[in-house]
């Protein structure tokens, strides 16, 4: 029963961190506690040894390090930076965090684009009559990262040894 709860507590966040991101430009903290303290419950119990829980540890302190220095120059969001860093324990460190962070940067590229185009002048046009939050259409509001971090998340999660672990249980 709790292996359910891998299958189900990762995938609800990501997906609410994308939404609240998209509806409001922010990230509610519960999400990013939840992520975290879940991970400390479940992990073990599916069968993650102190070693390995300890590197993912790890690679959400190297997450969260570059997502500092990332909010410090304003390039980056707090609640981006907190989503990030407590998905990175789910990820582990190794090639499952390097393919999911990778999966990040190419959507968040083509999301910033997007919001670009439909920030131009030719989009706002066409867009007038579309309900879509005013705040997608501000040239000088950020563009929402949660929504490329909670899909690459998405496409990820099903290749990382917790999610494996659970399925097998």
């Amino acid at each position: 029963m709790l292996e359910a709860a891998i299958l189900v507590i990762f995938p609800l966040c990501m997906a609410m961190a994308a939404m609240t991101d998209i509806l409001s430009m922010t990230i509610p903290n519960r999400v990013s506690l939840l992520l975290g303290a879940s991970y400390f419950l479940l992990a073990p119990i599916v069968g993650l040894d102190l070693i390995t829980i300890g590197w993912s540890v790890v690679a959400a302190l190297c997450v969260f390090a570059v997502c500092f220095t990332l909010f410090a120059l304003n390039i980056m969001g707090g609640g981006d930076a907190k989503l990030l860093t407590a998905s990175a324990l789910w990820f582990g460190f190794g090639l499952d965090l390097v393919g999911y962070l990778t999966l990040v940067a190419y959507l968040g590229a083509f999301l910033t684009i997007g919001i670009l185009i439909l920030r131009t002048q030719i989009m706002s046009y066409v867009t007038n009559a579309l309900p879509i939050p005013a705040h997608l259409m501000d040239p000088k509001a950020g563009v929402p990262y949660g929504v490329a971090i909670g899909i690459a998340a998405l496409m990820n999660y099903p290749e990382t040894q917790i999610f494996m672990l659970a399925i097998n249980s």
